[in-house]
């Protein structure tokens, strides 16, 4: 059953005007964006103020690091918003939650968005990153050696194919959660016949893809899609959450069976009655703020050792 508050949280953020409807898909992106951010205070609520919140430049990535003590163990965290909007400003009161329960310091990417940058610029950045928190961790108050990864929705695709990478460079990720994950660049799972409109339907995810790796023969490539990849085996340890009303439900759930297959440790969890990116919204969901700190607690297992 759809939770009230679904409803409730649709109603929050600025529509487009009906002329903005007939305007190039670009200004209509111009416009998700600032309405994401408009509604940010009212979607997230208000900041946890944490001892540590910094602007940093992590190899020429911009990023945010959130920590509440010396020497912890970090989580990159990779934002959502289809690859084409979301920053460490809407994403902030999230990290900052994870952040102040984990006792990990949260390291947010502002990774390059498309259509200016396309695949694999946003990659590309999320792995500047990594190497960056190896090499210069130290210097930042965090302990580079225990390194787990995550994002949700476009975030959670970057984030695991990051993952995937440093495993075949032979440097591996301690963890990943993955929040409501886009695998599948085909659009192809049933609930997207079930559950469309709910925030997010066929059309727009097709294309966010389309708009995030314009050639449609990268689309098949692992680095793009990761149930492409030959072999998950070794894959860090998994968090995978899912959302009862969410599109990308089904695909989340098959990457979520087949790291299990591969032999990767998986809890994958199911929030009912609720949409995707109600992760975010921890001022509008109960689900929003039980989520986070489950992520949170299995950060504090994962990771503090």
């Amino acid at each position: 059953m759809l939770h009230p508050q679904v409803e409730a949280s649709l109603a929050i953020r600025r529509r487009p005007p009906a002329d903005l409807l007939a305007a190039e898909p670009y200004e209509q992106l111009l416009f998700a964006r600032r309405a994401m951010e408009e509604s940010n205070e009212a979607e997230c609520g208000p900041a946890i103020p944490l001892p540590v919140v910094v602007d940093v430049d992590a190899g020429g990535v911009p990023c945010r690091l959130y920590a509440t003590r010396a020497g912890a163990p970090v989580f990159v965290y990779v934002h959502g918003g289809g690859w084409c909007y979301g920053s460490v400003e809407t994403f902030d009161r999230l990290c900052r939650r994870i952040a102040d329960r984990s006792g990990c310091a949260v390291l947010s990417v502002d990774y390059r968005l498309a259509p200016e940058h396309v695949w694999p610029a946003a990659l590309e950045d999320v792995e500047t990153v990594l190497t960056w928190v190896r090499k210069e961790g130290a210097g930042f108050g965090v302990d580079p050696s225990r390194i787990a990864i995550g994002g949700d929705s476009a975030g959670g695709q970057l984030a695991t194919v990051a993952a995937r990478r440093q495993r075949d460079v032979a440097t591996p990720l301690d963890h990943q959660v993955l929040i409501y994950p886009a695998i599948d660049p085909m659009t192809a799972s049933e609930s997207y016949d079930e559950v469309g409109g709910h925030g997010l339907d066929r059309a727009s995810m097709r294309l966010a893809w389309e708009t995030f790796v314009p050639s449609p023969a990268d689309r098949f490539s692992p680095d793009v899609a990761p149930l492409a990849a030959e072999d998950l085996a070794g894959m860090p340890p998994t968090l995978l959450i899912t959302a009862e009303y969410d599109v990308l439900r089904d695909e989340g759930a098959d990457y979520a069976d087949a790291l299990l297959t591969a032999g990767v440790p998986v809890v994958h969890v199911r929030y009912a009655g609720v949409n995707h990116g109600f992760v975010r919204k921890l001022a509008l969901f109960d689900a929003a703020r039980a989520a986070a700190d489950h992520i949170a607690v299995t950060l504090r297992a994962a990771l503090t050792f």
